[in-house]
């Protein structure tokens, strides 16, 4: 089996790095080694305090930072499923062969009043976040962008910051890139209840010391132009302190294509708690609501999803996650029913530049659901999966 090559050339760069990155020496060993022999004291400048801190070197790129992600699977699902896809899975969708999941490159750049943000790459997790974006179709280079916005902080306003262009989502517990996850795959919660991204007017400014908020103004969901042009608003708010984060995200405007009628709400809540060095833990929450254009109707969903991180070694560690959601109208999987999900990751970190995981998941309906190919049976009720993931990060290079 042979792995992608860009996995390949990142995780050797990765290697290469980490070879003369001195190790932390054991607590016991510095206890049993020999006292240093005493130095001598370099001879004293007369012309500045021997205390002095000499300048910081100037940026390498003048501001610029740069940095990569490589990131690729290979699944293995008990179904068997017809089209050789993994249902309700976000990023990680084909089985039985080695698939590339996205190679990023990331530009920074953020002067103390202007700067930008790019994120550009391909893979699966391009495809599929911009699969129903009608600008990505008839612009097909629109495909291979993430992000791309324009960064303004205001003098005078207290930390202000407004980004204008095209963000990834504030809603959710989970991000698109899998290493900053706890898991590889994604919850159900980032896959059906929340969009990935938005474009238009994002603001975010400190209220306290510990709480930030901010207003969106935005398009359609997951869309660049061309539906509900800057007619959905968003409230976010983020309070930080030193054990948890707690963030609240509600969005409501029209999301249906040719028309401003029928608005779709979702409230969105996340807590972070965060203890210790060795233990992690997240809850997240979700309800949406999405009015019909006619008649009165709406489709709702809702869900809740948990997740624990488990330090054990400093280079091993292991992620369980458990949640329930409830697609009560059908709106998002085509099928009214309950779902559950239930998933175990065990993470082998070579260095901050190579992560490895492997994981076993298990989705439930109930409603026969799920395809399968053997046994005379096209639809079951649940699935099994295993997968093997391999990121390789580049950077931050400044």
């Amino acid at each position: 089996m042979r792995l992608p090559l860009c996995i390949l050339a990142l995780a050797f760069s990765a290697w290469a790095a980490d070879i003369d990155t001195p190790q932390p020496v054991d607590v016991a060993d510095q206890a049993a080694a020999p006292a240093p022999a005493p130095q001598t004291p370099a001879p004293t400048d007369a012309a500045k305090p021997a205390d002095a801190t000499p300048p910081a070197p100037p940026p390498k790129y003048d501001g610029w930072v740069f940095s990569g992600l490589a990131d690729g699977y290979v699944t293995a699902n008990f179904n068997h499923p017809y089209g050789a896809s993994n249902q309700l899975q976000n990023f990680d969708i084909n089985y039985g062969q080695p698939e590339m999941s996205l190679v990023k490159f990331t530009i920074d750049k953020s002067d103390k009043m202007f700067g930008i943000h790019i994120d550009t790459g391909f893979g699966e997790t391009m495809r599929t976040i911009h699969a129903g974006d009608a600008a990505a179709i008839d612009h097909q280079a629109l495909r291979y962008f993430e992000q791309m916005y324009l960064i303004a902080k205001p003098n005078h306003t207290h930390g202000t910051e407004i980004d204008f262009g095209q963000f990834v989502t504030s809603a959710g517990a989970e991000v698109i890139e899998a290493n900053s996850n706890f898991n590889y795959s994604r919850s159900l919660l980032f896959a059906l209840a929340i969009p990935y991204y938005h474009f238009g007017f994002r603001t975010s400014t400190p209220i306290t010391k510990v709480w930030s908020a901010g207003i969106q103004v935005v398009n359609a969901w997951n869309t660049v132009w061309g539906n509900n042009d800057l007619k959905n608003i968003g409230i976010t708010s983020v309070v930080t302190l030193p054990k948890y984060t707690w963030s609240v995200n509600y969005y409501e405007g029209p999301n249906h294509l040719g028309t401003s009628s029928g608005k779709r709400n979702l409230l969105d809540s996340t807590l972070l708690l965060t203890p210790n060095s060795m233990f992690n833990f997240y809850v997240n929450a979700d309800y949406g609501r999405d009015n019909h254009i006619a008649g009165g109707g709406y489709d709702d969903w809702y869900g809740l999803a948990g997740a624990l991180h488990v330090q054990l070694t400093k280079k091993f560690a292991i992620s369980p996650r458990a949640e329930f959601f409830n697609d009560a109208t059908g709106f998002a999987t085509g099928q009214k029913q309950v779902l559950k999900e239930g998933t175990i990751t065990g993470e082998y970190k070579y260095n901050d530049h190579l992560i490895a995981r492997a994981e076993f998941r298990h989705d439930a309906s109930d409603h026969k659901y799920f395809n399968r190919s053997s046994n005379g049976q096209p639809l079951v009720d649940s699935m099994n999966t295993v997968t093997l993931g391999i990121m390789a990060i580049l950077g931050p290079l400044k």
